[in-house]
C-alpha cells in the first residue's frame, strides 16, 4: 500500500464518525486466529460463502459489520455454539473483490457487542447485538497511573528487543491517557493466543483489563528477553568461531611469509611423509590421503578428528612391506631347535623341511601348524625357537577364553574405542610383515551373541585366502600370506572341523622317563638354580633322587610338575643358605623324602602279584596316557550285569560285548553254563569320581571277566588296549603312543595291541620300545594267552589304585 492509499484511508476515517448511530441488527462474519479490538485496524482476507455474503451486505447498507471469533481456528463452517458471544462492531472501509472470488477487505474496531440472539443463519449470520459500553471518564489514582506507566515501559522493552521501537510509537503511548484505549492497543500488537485475547476483550472495566494486559506484557517481556539472549549467544558463537578461524589463518599466513609452518600444517606435512614412507598398496594409499584431506579440512579440535588421527596413525605404522630377512641355514637351524628343545623329532623335521622349502623357493606361502598334545611338552616355546631359528620375528596371542568376532576382525570405526583386531595389532607391534604368529589355546575358543571367533579365523588362517585379509577396523585387504601362523591345542576335537581342516596338524606327545631326565638336566635344573638364587655349585642333584621324583612324585606327559618339584627342592636349599648353612647340598635318594615328603605316586602299587578278575587296561587323557584298572566279580543273583565306576555309553556297550562273547564260548573255558543262572557280574573300573568313556578297553573288561570265570589270574606285567566284538575280533584304537608312554610310567613290561595297530610303532620311540614288548593280536583267544596264568589254589586280594587325575579315554 503506497503512500497516497495511507492519506485517503486516513481522511476516511476522520470524516466518518464513528460515533454514527449502530444498527441492533447486523450482519455477522466470525473469523479464526485474531481477535479485533476497539480502533484497531485490520485488513482480512475472506473466502468462506457466508463471510463474502456478511460484506456485500454491510457494503450495501451501511458498512457496518459484527466480527467475532469462531473457537476452533479449524472449523470450516462454525456453528452458532462454535462461536464466542462477545466480539466487536467494526467498519469496513475498504473492499476488494480479487479473481478467485475471494474478498480483500480493510476493516476498523469501532466498538465492543455481545450478541443477543441470531436473527439468521442460512446463507448469512445475522444477529442481534447489545453494546457495550466503558465508562467514559475514569478518575486515575496513582495506582492507575503507576499501572499506565509499567505497561508503556514494557511495551517499550518488547518493542526495543524485537527492534521495533521508534520515538513516534513512544509518542503514541504516551499519548494516550484512558486505561481502556491503552489496553486494547497494547494488546491488539501482542503475540497472544486467542483465548488470551478473547479473555481481555470480555474484560469490561479498564482497569482491570489493564492489569491483564501488564500480566500478559511481563510474561512476553520475559520470553523476548530470553530470546534476545540466545540469539545473541549464538551470535557471539558464531563470531567467535569466525574470529578464531580468521587469526588461525592470518597465523598460518605469517608462518609461511617466513617459511616456517604452524603446529596444524606440520601435522598433515608429518602424515603425508608417513604415508610415503609405509609403501602402502594403492588401495590403502587412495585411502590414506582421502583421511588425510579429511583431517585437513577438520576443526583440530573437533571429535572427529581425533578418530581420524587413530585411524591414520593406524595405517601409517603396520608393516605394509616391511619384512625381516630369513636367516635359511638348515644345519645352524637344526642346532637352534635342539638347543632348545629335546626330542621332538618329528616337529623339527618339519619345521627343517620348511625352511629348506623357503630357501628354494621364497616365495612360497606361510604353512598354518597346529601343535597338538598334553600340557606341558613345549608347544608355546617350540614357536619361539622356531622364530629364532629363522630370525624372524615373535608374537604370541593367547585365544583362549575369546568370545568376540570383533577381537580377531577388529571393531568398526562407527564404535567408539574401536581398534583392529588381534592379527593386525600383532602385526604392529611386530613391526614387519612375516614374523612367527602364534596362536595359543585354539580349542578353548568360544562363540555368544557377540558372534564365533573361530569362524572369523578362517579367512586369516587359510593360505589361499589370506592374502586379503580384511579387517573391520581397516576396511582394507591385508596380506597375512607371509605369516608363518603356528596354533596350540591340548585336543583337536574341539576345533571347528572347518578350520581344522585349514591346517596341519602335528601332535605332540608326552616324554618318556629318560626324556624327562636329560630335559631336567640340561634345562630345568639351571634355570631353577638361576631363578631361586642358587650357584650350582653349591647344589648338586644326583641321578637316582632324579629319577625317583620323575616316577614317584609327578605323573604326567609334559614337564611343568617335574619343574615345580625340582623348584621346591631348590627353594628348601636356598632357605638353608639363607639361615647361614655352608654348602654344597647333596639331594639323593636318601634324603628326597626329607625335602619332598612323601612319594606322591606308587607306579608298580598294583603290581605286587597277579590277581584273579583284574587287567590293567590303557587310557588316553588330555594330559597324556594312563593306565586303567579292570575288577570283574562274580557275586550270588540272578545272572545280571552291574557296571560302576562312571563308565560312558561306549564303554558300557563294551562291557556287554565282552559278556556276549564270555557267554558264546562258555565252553571253550570248561566253565559250568549254569554259572549265569545264580551268579551277578561286577565290573568295576577304579576311580569312581572320574567319567570314562571309549572302545578300547573292551579287550581289558573281557580278560577280566573271564578271569572271574576261570578264576585264572591275570599276568601283572601285561597290559591290553583294544575294541572287542561279538566273534573275539580285536579291533585297533588310538593314541597307541600316549598310551606306550602310560604304560612305561606304571612299569608295565608287556602291552597287547591290535594287530592293525603294528603300523603305529613306528611312532613309538626306541627307548619305549626296549623296555616294553609289543605284541600284536588279532583275536581273543590270543590275548587269553598272554595274559592269563594257570589257575591257583590262592586267590588274589583285592587290588589298591591311587586316584587319577582326569577324565580317562580308554
Amino acid at each position: 500500500m503506497g503512500e497516497t492509499d495511507k492519506d485517503d484511508l486516513i481522511s476516511i476515517i476522520e470524516e466518518d464518525d464513528p460515533e454514527a448511530a449502530i444498527p441492533t441488527t447486523l450482519p455477522m462474519m466470525p473469523v479464526r486466529d485474531v481477535v479485533i479490538f476497539t480502533d484497531m485496524l485490520l485488513p482480512l482476507f475472506v473466502g468462506r460463502e457466508k463471510s463474502v455474503n456478511a460484506i456485500e451486505e454491510s457494503i450495501a447498507k451501511d458498512r457496518y459489520l459484527f466480527v467475532v471469533t469462531q473457537m476452533d481456528p479449524g472449523t470450516e463452517n462454525p456453528k452458532p455454539e462454535e462461536i464466542y458471544q462477545l466480539g466487536t462492531v467494526s467498519r469496513i472501509l475498504r473492499m476488494l473483490k480479487l479473481p478467485d472470488g475471494r474478498v480483500k477487505a480493510l476493516v476498523q474496531g469501532i466498538a465492543k457487542a455481545r450478541i443477543l440472539k441470531y436473527v439468521r443463519k442460512r446463507s448469512v449470520y445475522r444477529v442481534k447485538i447489545e453494546l457495550l459500553e466503558e465508562p467514559e471518564s475514569i478518575d486515575i489514582d496513582v495506582e492507575a497511573e503507576a499501572l499506565m506507566r509499567n505497561v508503556r515501559e514494557y511495551s517499550e522493552k518488547i518493542l526495543t528487543l524485537r527492534g521495533e521501537y521508534t520515538n513516534e510509537v513512544g509518542s503514541i503511548l504516551t499519548s494516550i491517557e484512558q486505561p481502556g484505549r491503552l489496553a486494547d492497543l497494547v494488546a491488539s500488537n501482542l503475540r497472544l493466543k486467542i483465548e488470551e485475547a478473547q479473555a481481555i476483550i470480555e474484560t469490561i472495566d479498564p482497569l482491570e483489563r489493564l492489569k491483564k494486559v501488564n500480566d500478559l506484557l511481563f510474561r512476553e517481556v520475559e520470553l523476548s528477553a530470553m530470546q534476545a539472549k540466545i540469539q545473541s549467544e549464538v551470535k557471539d558463537e558464531i563470531s567467535k568461531s569466525q574470529k578464531d578461524y580468521f587469526l588461525r589463518e592470518q597465523v598460518r599466513a605469517i608462518h609461511r611469509e617466513l617459511g616456517e609452518l604452524d603446529e596444524r600444517t606440520q601435522e598433515i606435512e608429518e602424515y603425508r611423509n608417513k604415508i610415503k614412507r609405509a609403501r602402502m598398496p594403492q588401495a590403502a594409499k587412495t585411502e590414506a590421503d582421502k583421511q588425510l584431506r579429511r583431517l585437513e579440512q577438520m576443526h583440530p579440535d573437533s571429535a572427529e578428528s581425533s578418530v581420524v588421527r587413530t585411524y591414520l596413525d593406524w595405517m601409517v605404522e603396520l608393516p605394509w612391506s616391511k619384512s625381516t630377512t630369513d636367516v635359511i641355514d638348515i644345519k645352524k637351524a637344526k642346532t637352534v631347535l635342539d638347543q632348545d628343545h629335546y626330542g621332538l623329532d618329528k616337529i623339527k623335521d618339519r619345521i627343517l623341511e620348511y625352511l629348506s622349502v623357503r630357501k628354494l623357493n621364497p616365495k612360497t606361502k606361510g604353512p598354518i601348524l597346529c601343535f597338538v598334545g598334553p600340557p606341558g611338552v613345549g608347544k608355546t616355546s617350540l614357536g619361539r625357537a622356531i622364530a629364532n631359528a629363522m630370525k624372524r620375528k615373535f608374537i604370541r596371542v593367547s585365544l583362549g577364553g575369546i568370545r568376540d568376532e570383533a577381537e580377531i576382525r577388529g571393531h568398526r570405526r562407527t564404535y567408539i574405542g574401536a581398534l583392529p583386531g588381534r592379527i593386525i595389532q600383532g602385526l604392529k607391534q611386530a613391526g614387519s610383515n612375516n614374523p612367527v604368529f602364534m596362536m595359543d589355546e585354539i580349542d578353548k575358543l568360544g562363540s555368544d551373541f557377540r558372534g564365533d571367533p573361530s569362524s572369523a579365523l578362517l579367512e586369516a588362517l587359510d593360505p589361499e585366502q589370506n592374502a586379503e585379509f580384511s579387517d573391520h577396523y581397516l576396511n582394507l585387504s591385508f596380506d597375512l600370506s607371509k605369516v608363518m601362523f603356528i596354533l596350540t591345542a591340548n585336543i583337536s576335537d574341539t576345533i571347528p572341523s572347518a578350520l581344522l581342516d585349514r591346517m596341519e596338524v602335528i601332535y605332540l606327545s608326552g616324554y618318556t622317563e629318560d626324556e624327562k631326565k636329560i630335559i631336567a638336566q640340561t634345562h630345568l635344573i639351571p634355570r631353577q638354580v638361576k631363578e631361586n638364587g642358587i650357584k650350582p655349585r653349591q647344589i648338586h642333584f644326583s641321578e637316582g633322587a632324579l629319577v625317583q621324583v620323575i616316577s614317584e612324585y609327578t605323573s604326567e606327559a609334559g614337564l611343568r610338575n617335574l619343574e615345580r618339584e625340582l623348584g621346591t627342592l631348590c627353594r628348601k636349599v636356598a632357605r638353608r643358605i639363607a639361615e647361614g648353612e655352608k654348602g654344597p647340598f647333596q639331594v639323593s635318594r636318601q634324603n628326597l623324602e626329607k625335602f619332598l615328603g612323601p612319594p606322591k605316586y606308587y607306579p608298580e602299587m598294583d603290581k605286587e602279584e597277579s590277581q584273579v578278575g583284574l587287567s590293567t587296561g590303557l587310557a588316553w587323557t588330555q594330559v597324556g596316557g594312563e593306565v586303567l584298572y579292570v575288577e570283574a566279580s562274580l557275586i550270588n543273583g540272578k545272572g545280571e550285569m552291574i557296571l560302576t565306576g562312571q563308565l560312558g555309553e561306549i564303554m558300557q556297550e563294551s562291557a556287554r560285548a565282552a559278556l556276549s562273547y564270555a557267554r558264546a564260548n562258555i565252553a571253550q573255558f570248561k566253565v559250568k553254563d549254569a554259572i549265569f543262572d545264580n551268579r551277578d557280574i561286577h565290573i568295576h573300573v577304579p576311580a569312581g569320581a572320574i567319567p570314562k568313556d571309549g572302545p578300547s578297553a573292551g579287550i581289558a573288561m573281557a580278560t577280566a571277566l573271564i578271569s572271574a570265570l576261570t578264576e585264572r589270574p591275570v599276568n601283572k606285567d601285561v597290559a591290553m588296549t583294544g575294541e572287542i566284538t561279538l566273534r573275539g575280533r580285536v579291533l585297533p584304537i588310538g593314541g597307541l603312543k600316549e598310551k606306550a608312554l602310560g604304560a612305561l610310567r606304571a612299569g608295565i613290561t608287556t602291552v597287547i595291541i591290535p594287530q592293525k595297530n603294528k603300523k603305529d610303532l613306528v611312532e613309538i620311540p626306541r627307548n619305549v620300545k626296549r623296555k616294553i614288548k609289543f605284541i600284536p593280536v588279532a583275536n581273543m583267544d590270543e590275548v587269553l594267552d598272554i595274559a592269563l596264568e594257570p589257575a591257583s589254589p590262592k586267590k588274589a586280594s583285592k587290588p589298591k589304585k591311587p586316584a587319577a587325575r582326569s577324565r580317562h579315554r580308554s
